[in-house]
C-alpha cells in the first residue's frame, strides 16, 4: 500500500493518519497537508485498489478489510498510535479501526459520514452504479463533481474540474474494484456497535451536502457515547476541498481540546 508520511518526524508528535472517500487517494488531503504538517505527523495513503495501490479487490470485499489492510499498513512502518481523520468512505474506516483495534485508534473525525446507509445515499450511489455500468467511466467521472460540490463553487472553477475529469479517466480504479468498494461500504452499519465506540469522534457535515443528508451527521453522534457534532452551512460533500480554510479551523480547535499523550517511539 502507497503511504505517504509528512509533517513532525520527532517521537513526540501524534499521528494523523487521513482516510479519503470513495476515490481513496491521497491527494484528496492536499488542502489540509500545510495546517496540519505544523503539529502532527500526517500519513496519507492511497486505499487498496486505487491509485498507486492498485490491485485487484476479493470479490468478497468489506469495510473489516479495508480497516484491517490499513492497520497492517502502519504497523510495517511502525506506526501503532494513530488517530484517524476520514471523509465518507474514509470516516467509516476510521469507525470499523476503533471497533476493531481501540487499543491503537486514539480519535476520530468522520467527515460527511453516517451511521447506517440512508436511502438518499443509497439512490445517489446506485445512480452512479447504473452510469459506470450502462454508460461508461466517462460518464460516471463527469457526474462525480455534481455529488461533490455545490453548484456556484463548480461554476467558478471549471478549469479545475476539466483536469480533475482528465486525471480521474486517466487512473481510474477499474470497474470492478470501484464496485466492490462501494458495495463495502454501501454495507457498513454501525447501529448495533457503536456504544463500543469509546474515542472521542467528531461527527462533522454539511448542510448542503447533496449525497449525504445532514441529518445523518446528527444520528452518528447521538450513537456515539463521546461524540461532538459539528455543522457547517455550506461547502458540499466535499466541504474539505470548496471551503478548506474554514473547515481546516474547525478540525484543528477539536484536535486540540482532544490531544493525546506522546507516543513511544516507532520500533
Amino acid at each position: 500500500m502507497h503511504l505517504e508520511i509528512t509533517g513532525r518526524q520527532d517521537n513526540a508528535a501524534p499521528t494523523l493518519v487521513l482516510s479519503s472517500g470513495l476515490g481513496g487517494v491521497a491527494g484528496f488531503w492536499q488542502p489540509q497537508l500545510a495546517a496540519l504538517n505544523a503539529g502532527y505527523r500526517v500519513v496519507r495513503y492511497d486505499q487498496r485498489g486505487t491509485g498507486r495501490s492498485a490491485q485487484p479487490l476479493p470479490a468478497d470485499y468489506s469495510m473489516a478489510m479495508i480497516a484491517a489492510e490499513l492497520a497492517q499498513a502502519l504497523a510495517q512502518r511502525g506506526i501503532e498510535r494513530f488517530g484517524v481523520i476520514g471523509h465518507a468512505l474514509g470516516g467509516l474506516v476510521g469507525l470499523q479501526l476503533a471497533l476493531d483495534y481501540p487499543e491503537r485508534v486514539e480519535r476520530v473525525a468522520v467527515i460527511n459520514g453516517w451511521l447506517r446507509l440512508h436511502p438518499h445515499t443509497r439512490r445517489c450511489f446506485q445512480v452512479r452504479q447504473d452510469l459506470l455500468l450502462h454508460v461508461g467511466v466517462e460518464a460516471f467521472v463527469r457526474a462525480q463533481p455534481l455529488f461533490l460540490y455545490p453548484a456556484e463553487w463548480m461554476a467558478q472553477h471549471q478549469p479545475r474540474l476539466a483536469e480533475e475529469e482528465a486525471a480521474h479517466i486517466a487512473h481510474f480504479q477499474g470497474r470492478d474494484n470501484l464496485l466492490r468498494r462501494l458495495n463495502a461500504l454501501m454495507c457498513a452499519d454501525f447501529t448495533a456497535h457503536a456504544a463500543r465506540i469509546t474515542q472521542p469522534v467528531l461527527a462533522i457535515c454539511s448542510q448542503d451536502d447533496l449525497l449525504v443528508p445532514w441529518s445523518c451527521n446528527a444520528q452518528l453522534a447521538d450513537a456515539l457515547p463521546n461524540a461532538q457534532q459539528i455543522a457547517m452551512c455550506w461547502g458540499g460533500h466535499a466541504m474539505s476541498v470548496t471551503d478548506a480554510e474554514g473547515f481546516n479551523s474547525l478540525l484543528l480547535q477539536w484536535l486540540n481540546r482532544n490531544e493525546t499523550a506522546p507516543q513511544r517511539a516507532a520500533s
